[in-house]
């Protein structure tokens, strides 16, 4: 009798396109159809009582928001294409990596600050630097770990793009610098489609979802509502079915799926996200007032947060790790559906928990400043005196440490003053309470006796730990990533007028301080082909020694990952007999 009922209130709502399932009592309210003109109409949602989740049976720490991974760098060096700038992020490679930063006292709140310091001699210039990590520790209780109910909007991007092979670059097709060498791969909208499958999965009964679609124009697919209501078999099979079309418009997507939150009471016991999956080539002004840049960090400032996740070899990372500064915000590059169903697996909980908001660390010391920092999309808003982070997550411990629970900050040596560095640590929760505390760290070799000790003892090498060690290294590994991928694009897609600099006179430089490292010439790009320079492969090959000798120290295979990409790097020639050695040796 109340199903027949149920059944009849659909029907008086005249949502026709809401099939309802008498033997579940579950609707499938699928309303995207290829062949039809898109309807505004929505399904009126249920009130449910409230289902608890499950405790996530894992020990916890934080890490920073930003990039998930390097993914798209690693593929792209696979395929034989120059990869992006910022497909390889120091966040992205600290998140393969766990960190231990040994505490004093036991944490007992929500995030506990951990610092080691060192100073390490710059593998191309010699030079003694200063460095202090900061370890993301917190007190959670990790085995009753609960994440709030989830009010979840996927955006995907079924543009003509997304039907080209993950492994190749869509624009190719319409020049003739390349040619596609695998036009028979697996379509971006394939892994997309399944990815999209197996993060539902991890949905709870009272949980809520919708899914909005784009092309050069949008579509609701899927209203909000509760899973408990849904026939998630009949979406799963919908979505499965979905083919590409039509150009790109990002912006006319995410403002349909905030459309959808109007249909949704937001409040403190719930969490909102969108999960906005793309190729990341958009044709349209996203950057501009009301583009999607914009959308996102006013969509924040209301509670909605915004995952991206990349899919393809051509994903353009340069556009994604600039939104990725807004808070809350995060991503991920797919290169399997399978892969990112295992990371679904051990990470979805954290994905869409953000805990810790506007950390900002002070730095007082007149002997020091910060130099560079490693591990957070916002180092650019750091200053002398100031590191800030928008966004901590929770993430996963295990014996070796926390899961990417690491920010390194590079010291700029001011004078010789013998005195510790006072550090104050301010930040807010996700409820808006804010906390602050303070440290004092020495940086020089601990427990030492100026006057028992030679001078040049004071100025060696030393670390307080393997972690720090560990994060030096793979900063410097960032470091010359970048600035490899910033001079070889410069014969590419990306054409910078400044002069070329002389390789070692800058291969020390952080990145971010090179003029050419904010050029972003093309969306709509065609590849590169990945070619090293002599200059270069003599470069790689000396950095390999030293980050083979770290490895070695540090006793971390973890570490075999990216010596395998330099590897390859080092065996990758260049054919153009234009090409110069422009080694100069150190000096």
């Amino acid at each position: 009798m109340f199903k027949s009922l149920v059944l009849i209130v659909f029907l008086l709502v005249g949502y026709v396109s809401t099939a309802y399932n008498a033997q579940t009592g579950k609707v499938d309210d699928w309303e995207y159809n290829a062949t039809k003109e898109h309807s505004n109409k929505r399904v009126r949602s249920l009130r449910m009582p409230t289902i608890q989740t499950a405790p996530i049976m894992k020990s916890l720490g934080l890490s920073v928001g930003g990039a998930k991974d390097a993914n798209n760098f690693y593929e792209n060096i696979k395929r034989g294409y120059l990869p992006k700038v910022d497909s390889i992020t120091y966040e992205g490679v600290f998140y393969d990596h766990y960190f231990d930063i040994k505490a004093e006292h036991e944490c007992k709140e929500l995030f506990c600050p951990k610092y080691a310091t060192a100073r390490e001699k710059n593998p191309f210039s010699g030079e003694l630097e200063a460095f202090l990590a900061v370890g993301l520790d917190s007190n959670i209780d990790l085995q009753k770990f609960k994440r709030r109910r989830l009010n979840l909007v996927v955006v995907l991007d079924i543009s003509g793009s997304m039907g080209a092979p993950f492994d190749s670059y869509y624009y190719d097709r319409f020049g003739n610098r390349v040619k596609n060498s695998d036009e028979k791969g697996t379509p971006k909208i394939k892994i997309a489609t399944e990815s999209i499958v197996h993060l539902i999965d991890h949905l709870k009964g009272d949980d809520s979802l919708g899914i909005v679609l784009f092309d050069d124009r949008s579509y609701i697919a899927k209203p909000l509502r509760t899973l408990s209501q849904t026939d998630i078999k009949a979406i799963k099979k919908h979505i499965l079915e979905l083919r590409e079309r039509g150009g790109t418009n990002w912006s006319a997507g995410y403002k349909e799926a905030l459309k959808l939150f109007r249909t949704k009471e937001l409040d403190k016991n719930s969490e909102n996200r969108i999960i906005f999956i793309t190729d990341a080539m958009p044709n349209r002004g996203e950057l501009s007032k009301g583009g999607l840049f914009d959308l996102a960090k006013e969509a924040s400032k209301r509670g909605i947060y915004t995952t991206f996740i990349g899919v393809g070899v051509d994903f353009n990372n340069d556009l994604v790790e600039a939104i990725s500064k807004t808070r809350g915000a995060n991503y991920y590059s797919i290169h399997s559906s399978k892969e990112f169903q295992k990371r679904l697996d051990n990470e979805f909980e954290y994905m869409v928990t953000p805990l810790v908001f506007d950390l900002k660390l002070s730095l007082n010391s007149p002997a020091y400043k910060i130099e560079a920092v490693y591990g957070s999309p916002d180092a650019n808003r750091a200053t002398g005196e100031i590191m800030y982070v928008n966004t901590l997550f929770p993430t996963p411990t295990d014996e070796s440490g926390v899961k990417g629970g690491i920010i390194l900050l590079k010291l700029k040596k001011l004078s010789d003053t013998d005195k510790p560095i006072e550090l104050n640590i301010e930040y807010q929760d996700r409820d808006g309470k804010h906390y602050s505390s303070s440290k004092e760290v020495w940086i020089g070799i601990p427990n030492l006796d100026i006057k028992k000790v030679r001078l040049d003892a004071l100025n060696a090498q030393y670390y307080q730990n393997h972690s720090i060690k560990k994060a030096i290294v793979l900063a410097r590994y960032v470091d010359v990533m970048k600035n490899f991928l910033i001079d070889a694009h410069k014969s590419c897609n990306d054409n910078v007028t400044l002069p070329y600099p002389a390789l070692l006179k800058h291969i020390s430089i952080y990145p971010p301080d090179r003029a050419e490292f904010t050029s972003i010439k093309t969306w709509e790009r065609r590849s590169c082909k990945l070619e090293v320079s002599e200059g270069y492969q003599k470069l790689l090959k000396l950095f390999r020694n030293y980050f083979h000798t770290k490895m070695k120290e540090i006793g971390d295979k973890s570490l075999e990952k990216e010596l395998k990409a330099l590897d390859l790097l080092i065996g990758t020639q260049s054919k153009d007999s234009g090409k110069i050695d422009d080694w100069i040796g150190i000096k």
